[in-house]
């Protein structure tokens, strides 16, 4: 019999983990599969050639798994709401609440480009562990991937798609997806750029998944640099010092060499070189250019400030001045992806992680230009659905991202950025009007007066957004019309599969039946052209943690026994 992973794992202490040494490659493109997004049919199998994905040593050894039981408190200084997995930390948040249209028609969020959570859950499964559930940002899951939405065609910053189709672990429920693509900007049509590498060399950095890899990742990112970009390099441990005044792109080796020299050791005074950091892009900075710090660390700040809300307000205090704060997680065991993750959103960057040198080139090389380039701030969406035609609602992910229906339309209310190429995916899952929903029926409720005009539109979509230079904010509207779910397009279905693998990994509540396995075929058939592989990564992922899952199943047998 299988269990559900939130059932099995807080059983599952003691026992080894296996993993899978065969990893699939790169996928080949295949016909797309019309049929519905429920069905999922199984594709033929891709060739492969072997692929390690992560920690490539995670194969070679076994690793125990730390069960959610064990998952303690932050100190009294942090805020509640962390687990602790060998001293990472994260946030525990609920999931989004059912919602009846009738009392609550409208839903608001911001928009989030971080894809940080995937390649953090990527390691954790790699290294034979199942992620506490804190871990698991469903939205950042989603949005690692790239998806073929149409790009804007009237002057705006990005182009917004929308589609529906049924739900694939629940028959009375349908997946609206709401897409937004960036135009994309080449990296020598950038504007010029000044950066500062920020880079963590205390002693919690001294290992191979720590500072080695930051000066690999710095190294990639140092050949795109142009001639008119400025690049600078400061270090903390105990203090902070500046390595590298503002130094030209075309100094590339004297650049490199600045690098190289970097070597880890001591505390970690993570505030003193933020300020410093600011402090030296303040110096270099360029008018109507990209003026961008980049914190590469594992969070583990222990000297001077070091509470969460104070660094997160420094951050926040910092964006006034036109410097963005981009996030680069490294590291394990102490890793605190709370606070990496935090720390962009309030410094108006994004947030990665990066757990191999081929994450570390998707987002330096292949993403640079959505890296450094904001083509739109403060976006936030908002959807109004029809009581005539839906009945609940439930958002999929964006819990953090979560914003009162005034701050729509309020300008001083902080929301993410989008990148130039950058693709934003919202899920809904719906319950239209006469299918059973979620919720009890109330007896005295009244049904709402809706004019019939409107009763052909299922809901309003509307986005929100300011130009990067500023000034009042702008509006998107675009009705979402009624009518059958169709076949899901190859992105709907891959990016259900995601959003139920990560329901999956936590715990499952609205996944019922639908299984690891029927999440596996589901992605498998949605594969689709998969230029990066990263589609055919997941499904090995997905297969991983049914290993896992298997694993655990069987030590908590052998345990009660």
């Amino acid at each position: 019999m299988s269990l559900p992973l939130h059932f099995l794992r807080p059983a599952a202490h003691g026992f080894a983990a296996g993993l899978l040494l065969a990893m699939a490659g790169c996928g080949v493109s295949s016909t797309p599969d019309s049929a519905s997004i429920a069905s999922a049919p199984a594709q033929a199998e891709l060739k492969t050639e072997a692929l390690v994905i992560g920690d490539a040593s995670a194969a070679k050894r076994t690793v125990r798994a730390a069960p959610l039981a064990t998952f303690a408190p932050m100190p009294e200084a942090s805020p509640a709401g962390y687990q602790d997995q060998q001293r990472e930390r994260y946030q525990a948040l609920a999931d989004n609440p059912i919602h009846s249209v009738a009392q609550t028609p409208v839903s608001t969020f911001s928009a989030d480009v971080d894809t940080g959570a995937y390649a953090n859950v990527r390691r954790l499964l790699n290294q034979g562990r199942l992620p506490p559930e804190g871990a698991v940002r469903l939205e950042e899951m989603v949005n690692y991937f790239p998806y073929d939405y149409a790009l804007p065609t009237d002057g705006s910053p990005f182009g917004v798609t929308t589609e529906l189709a049924p739900t694939p672990w629940n028959a009375h429920t349908r997946l609206l997806r709401i897409g937004i693509r960036a135009s994309d900007h080449a990296v020598a049509d950038l504007a010029p750029a000044n950066l500062v590498f920020l880079v963590d060399v205390s002693g919690s950095m001294d290992r191979r998944e720590g500072l080695p890899l930051v000066k690999s990742t710095l190294k990639l990112l140092v050949d795109q640099l142009r001639d008119q970009d400025r690049v600078s390099l400061v270090v903390y441990a105990g203090e902070s010092r500046v390595v590298l005044e503002p130094t030209s792109g075309r100094e590339k080796a004297k650049i490199r060499t600045a690098i190289d020299q970097l070597s880890a050791g001591g505390s970690t005074a993570g505030a003193s070189g933020i300020e410093l950091a600011y402090q030296l892009a303040r110096q270099a900075f360029i008018a109507k250019g990209i003026n961008r710090i980049l914190l590469a660390t594992d969070g583990d700040f222990n000297v001077g400030i070091s509470d969460f809300d104070s660094l997160k307000q420094m951050a926040a205090d910092k964006r006034k001045t036109g410097i963005s704060l981009t996030t680069m997680g490294f590291g394990v065991d102490n890793y605190n992806e709370h606070l990496m993750e935090q720390l962009a959103d309030a410094g108006d960057g994004n947030y990665a992680y990066i757990d191999n040198l081929r994450e570390a080139r998707k987002v330096l090389v292949d993403q640079l230009g959505s890296t450094l380039a904001v083509v739109a701030k403060n976006v936030k969406l908002q959807v109004e659905f029809n009581p005539a035609q839906v009945s609940e609602y439930r958002l999929l992910g964006y819990e953090n991202r979560a914003l009162k229906r005034e701050d729509f339309s309020n300008d001083k209310v902080d929301a993410g950025e989008i990148g130039a190429g950058h693709t934003v995916t919202a899920l809904y899952e719906i319950v239209p009007k006469g299918e059973k929903g979620w919720l009890e029926p109330l007896r005295y409720s009244q049904a709402a007066s809706i004019h019939a005009a409107k009763t052909t539109e299922m809901a309003m979509l509307r986005v929100r957004y300011q130009l990067p230079e500023g000034g009042n904010s702008r509006l998107i509207e675009r009705p979402i019309v009624a009518g059958q779910a169709a076949a899901a397009s190859d992105d709907l279905r891959f990016a259900a599969a995601v959003a139920a693998f990560s329901q999956q990994l936590k715990d499952g509540r609205y996944t019922a039946s639908f299984s690891l396995k029927d999440t596996e075929a589901l992605a498998r058939g949605a594969r689709g052209e998969d230029r990066f592989g990263l589609r055919a990564e997941f499904v090995q992922l997905v297969e991983l943690a049914q290993s896992l899952q298997t694993t655990e199943h069987q030590a908590m047998i052998q345990e009660t026994h």
